[in-house]
């Protein structure tokens, strides 16, 4: 689709030039072609982005599960999105620590970045 987009647009660009009795036809088809293809472009960057969140909460139930032994539902709904993002750059022993700050004193994502002693780092986030 996004190929098809592409020439499609070079299409209508070397057309404004080459056809001077409908060029403003062909601006037109040109505005409409890009359009379409950012549409595309930022819906598929919009899905992304949505399933690495999804991905961050799974990985949060996952390492809770695996420190504690127990289901982190409503732990996980408890706490918001850029409090569970932030502590994935802790280590298991700040975790405990931070993640009992987040549940009782509300720190924000931002609070529990700056409270990170031993910083994990995500090198696969995109």
């Amino acid at each position: 689709y996004l190929p098809l987009l592409i020439i499609l647009e070079i299409l209508g660009i070397y057309k404004i030039w080459d056809d001077p009795g409908n060029q403003l036809v062909w601006i037109l088809f040109s505005i409409v072609i890009f359009l379409l293809f950012y549409l595309a472009f930022m819906t598929r960057q919009h899905y992304a982005l949505g399933l690495q969140n999804r991905m961050v909460i799974l990985e949060f139930k996952q390492r809770y599960f695996e420190i504690f032994n127990r289901r982190s539902d409503e732990v996980a709904d408890k706490l918001r999105f850029d409090q569970i993002a932030a502590l994935r750059f802790t280590y298991d022993d700040e975790f405990k620590e931070l993640l009992y700050r987040a549940l009782h004193e509300n720190i924000s994502g931002d609070e529990i970045k700056r409270s990170i002693k031993n910083w994990k780092a995500d090198r696969l986030r995109i």
